[in-house]
């Protein structure tokens, strides 16, 4: 039963001075895990579970600019915990913050060496020679770049999860680097970093009005406990950017701002050019259509210019967090991501043949170097 209008009242004094003193906090990234490899400030981490029953394992690859609980958000609203639940051995590539001493860290940085190494190691970890491979946000561009690169173990799979493709269409976020705008240097510090503050002040710029729209809803629902704990949780995240290298971010303006690179194709990375045509793998692009920060429209080319015959979009009506820890991430897009990927895994110990797919399949790669290592520690 509904609370009367006292018990609310009662209730708003008693969650609001503790919410207003700042002692309230959200119970985030609870969902158990251990640290399998870590490398400067980025970590792995693999979810515990006791029934994982599908193959090969999930590696979700984070945003370089925001903190990585938002896919464990709560103990009831957890993107991890979900697909743990599902029977999925799921792996996170947490970035940390970024240093001064991470100042120079490029897209070959990430897309050459750190993932690779994560992803060799996760195999390693689960005695297994290929995943499946998803990035949420810029996360989601690495993850095709590494997969265009073909770098690591191979790609079963490969999950876009809000991932821009055409930066032309990002809005006000790209247009503030376009040529003869904001150039790099005027955000990047001293030390070689994009300061927090500055990230944070970018997204805040896009809807300006947000902060008084928030307490008015704080003060209408104050009396809800388990709503009041979502809004703490939420809050703290979207105001919880981390530091970027400034070298990346360089990169970023240059070759996907300004250039576009990635909506033509074919990205120059490090002497070479790497081309999304030669992704074959199956494809699952996700995308919101409320999405201010990566709105559809940037989101949509990708499924064009990847060379894989197994393409599934799937368009949700929510914004951009929403995707993963919003009522649709519960409803719609967890059950589907996790369906789209049972269906192109295998149950383990050869209880299931390997799905098919109309495409060519690639040789498998013996075990890295930095997987048998990896093998032998975990031992």
């Amino acid at each position: 039963m509904a609370p009367s209008l006292l018990q609310r009242q009662l209730l708003r004094v008693r969650n609001g001075v503790p919410y207003y003193a700042g002692l309230k906090r959200a119970p985030v990234a609870q969902t158990p895990r251990d640290l399998v490899w870590q490398r400067d400030t980025a970590r792995l981490w693999r979810y515990r579970s006791h029934d994982r029953k599908y193959a090969p394992p999930v590696l979700i690859i984070h945003s370089l600019i925001s903190q990585a609980y938002i896919l464990d958000l709560l103990p009831d609203n957890s993107m991890v915990g979900f697909l743990v639940d599902e029977g999925f051995d799921v792996y996170l590539l947490d970035w940390g913050r970024a240093y001064p001493a991470d100042a120079q860290n490029t897209l070959e940085t990430y897309v050459e060496d750190y993932i690779p190494k994560a992803m060799a190691a996760a195999c390693a970890f689960s005695e297994a020679d290929e995943l499946s491979l998803a990035g949420y946000c810029l996360g989601g561009v690495l993850a095709l770049l590494v997969a265009a690169a073909d770098s690591g173990p191979r790609i079963r799979n490969l999950i876009a999860l809000t991932t821009p493709c055409d930066f032309s269409e990002l809005g006000f976020l790209s247009q503030m680097f376009v040529e003869g705008r904001l150039d790099p240097a005027d955000v990047i510090d001293s030390t070689g970093i994009v300061p927090a503050r500055a990230l944070d002040q970018g997204f805040q710029s896009i809807k300006p009005t947000d902060a008084v729209v928030q307490q008015v809803n704080v003060l209408q629902n104050l009396w809800n406990d388990q709503w009041l704990t979502g809004f703490i949780a939420m809050n703290k995240w979207t105001r919880d950017q981390v530091p970027l290298p400034g070298a990346v971010f360089r990169q970023i303006v240059e070759i996907l701002v300004r250039d576009n690179a990635l909506a033509k194709g074919t990205v120059p990375l490090g002497q070479r050019e790497v081309s999304l045509g030669d992704i074959e793998c199956p494809v699952m692009n996700v995308f919101c259509r409320r999405d201010e920060i990566v709105p559809p429209r940037s989101a949509t080319p990708l499924a064009g210019l990847v060379g894989s015959e197994d393409v599934t979009e799937l368009c949700l009506e929510s914004g951009h967090v929403g995707l993963v820890a919003g009522r649709q991430a519960a409803k719609v897009s967890r059950p589907q991501i996790a369906d789209w990927i049972r269906a192109r895994s295998d149950k383990p110990q050869g209880s299931a043949r390997r799905t098919q797919h109309p495409k060519r399949q690639k040789p498998r790669r013996e075990a890295s170097d930095d997987a048998r290592s990896a093998r032998k520690a975990a031992r």
